[in-house]
């Protein structure tokens, strides 16, 4: 994993941390993503094994505009770390909201929580 550029300033967000982008799952907005996330998904996908050997070489055509925009929102300078980022995001989504919605009601309303 590579650090991003100290000398860039943060992105907008109120705790002063740089700030990460990434895509609302529902709206595909896009929305902010603090440091800590972007720094607990390449940890993530580190130990999942997912950042091993860089021996696959990917292309495609993507608008300039959409990769100068999402460098700038998230302090990521190479074309690598960018994709590898955005990758370990889709690699490691745990499906919480479906999951906690195909759940809803089926906690048992005698179970004592301790408050």
């Amino acid at each position: 994993m590579r650090k991003h550029s100290s000398s860039k300033k943060p992105a907008s967000g109120d705790n002063g941390l740089l700030t990460k982008v990434g895509r609302h799952v529902k709206t595909a907005k896009f929305v902010a993503v603090s440091k800590a996330r972007f720094d607990a998904v390449m940890k993530a996908a580190e130990h999942s094994g997912l950042l091993g050997e860089k021996s696959k070489r990917i292309g495609g055509r993507i608008s300039p505009a959409l990769i100068e925009q999402a460098k700038k929102h998230t302090g990521i300078e190479t074309d690598t770390d960018l994709i590898e980022f955005a990758l370990a995001n889709v690699a490691l989504d745990d499906n919480f909201g479906s999951t906690f919605r195909k759940t809803q009601g089926t906690v048992d309303p005698d179970l004592k929580l301790g408050f």
